[in-house]
């Protein structure tokens, strides 16, 4: 597969200096793309990353990119850390997605207390597995919680050292908050579900656990927290910085997709003809086109992200109309990367359909990255209502 621009050419902000977090983490991906490269056909048998692999990421420090500063993290802003996102998910899907997921998850550090924290994360191999899909019960005991349920979608849970599920103290009342609490790797029963179409290698099982004991000082509230560390990041509206944490994947299969393209083009003809497809102007024109739809959608979730950064301690209305933007730019990246390989995919004819064509996987994966809630076209209805004048329409908006 060819190297995608944004591993091969980092934007002008992102080459502040050798010592800069940000060239850090991309060099780390680009250091890493042989041996992804080397083991991804691996990755689908499996239903998980290698062991190799998943050691590699960790000690390159790509699940720590939002751990705080004072607790020896980089603390990226929400910018950087869509661009390592988008580069490693331009060598593979999978890997982009558990970088997303924990690499996010390393923000918890800016929300538990700090002993808390630096015990966890003194292991550079700490890996957070989360689920926000289902809510367990969190029943009140001296000291803590009695934590019971099932939880889906545990991206990376064979891997994980603790795992951060949605419980309710009060699971009869409907309206009682919900609360983030942290069991470990011994805590869980992880079942062995995880046969799906995309996103094979992510390793995204369902797990369990029954009557375990969570220390209050390994929970927090889910909505409302309070940061226990200064940067802006950890005052940001939790759900929507949950929800940027991914948002780059779609954008870098898409990337991906459009080098791996270019590379077959210059490769291959169309049956019934030595033309190569480079020298087609319709594959011309569909190429510049999907360039111009990719950055497009990048764009729009800069911008979305830079008004909430700025709304963020404003609050108020600019912060509601913020986090609904937000919203939007990540469902409209999502459709507009799944469009991309699937004119990319169109545009290579029957080539696509081998599981030796890298445009395959892309397309496998970009559409199951697609489905997750924080990329659902939903989130246009919440928007919609936003401006007409309604609630929102949800409670974890």
């Amino acid at each position: 597969m060819a190297q995608s621009d944004l591993i091969t050419h980092p934007v002008p902000s992102m080459v502040a200096g050798a010592s800069d977090p940000v060239c850090r983490a991309l060099e780390a991906v680009r250091a890493l793309a042989p041996m992804i490269a080397a083991q991804r056909n691996g990755f689908d048998g499996g239903r998980r990353l290698p062991n190799e692999v998943f050691e590699a990421l960790a000690d390159a420090g790509l699940f720590r990119l939002w751990l705080p500063e004072a607790l020896g993290g980089p603390e990226l802003s929400p910018v950087e850390f869509m661009r390592v996102v988008e580069a490693a998910s331009a060598l593979d899907g999978s890997v982009g997605w558990l970088v997303g997921n924990g690499g996010g998850m390393s923000r918890i550090g800016g929300y538990l207390g700090e002993a808390v924290a630096r015990d966890w994360f003194a292991d550079r191999r700490i890996f957070v597995a989360s689920s926000t899909g289902a809510v367990g019960t969190a029943t009140p005991v001296d000291g803590g919680y009695c934590v019971s349920g099932r939880w889906p979608f545990g991206s990376g849970a064979h891997h994980a050292m603790r795992f951060m599920v949605l419980a309710s103290p009060k699971p009869e009342d409907p309206d009682s908050p919900l609360i983030c609490c942290y069991l470990s790797q011994s805590d869980v029963t992880i079942l062995d579900n995880w046969h799906v179409s995309g996103l094979r290698g992510t390793g995204s099982c369902d797990f369990e656990a029954r009557d375990i004991f969570v220390p209050a000082a390994h929970a927090h509230p889910f909505l409302g927290l309070q940061p226990t560390q200064p940067g802006l990041l950890y005052r940001m509206p939790p759900s929507s910085v949950f929800a940027w944490s991914i948002c780059g994947v779609p954008l870098g299969i898409a990337s991906g997709a459009i080098a791996s393209f270019a590379e077959l083009a210059c490769q291959k003809s169309r049956l019934g003809t030595r033309a190569l497809l480079r020298d087609r102007e319709i594959v011309q024109a569909t190429v510049g086109r999907t360039r111009a739809m990719l950055r497009a959608a990048r764009a729009f979730l800069m911008d979305t992200m830079s008004e909430l950064i700025a709304a963020t301690d404003t609050g108020g209305e600019r912060l509601v109309d913020a986090r609904a933007n937000v919203r939007i730019a990540n469902a409209h990246a999502a459709e507009a990367a799944m469009t991309v390989t699937d004119m990319l995919a169109a545009s290579a004819g029957a080539a696509a359909i081998f599981e030796t064509c890298a445009l395959e996987r892309a397309a496998r994966d970009v559409r199951a990255a697609a489905k997750h809630i924080a990329m659902s076209p939903n989130n246009y209805i919440i928007a919609g209502r936003l401006a007409l004048g309604l609630n929102p329409g949800t409670a974890r908006f």
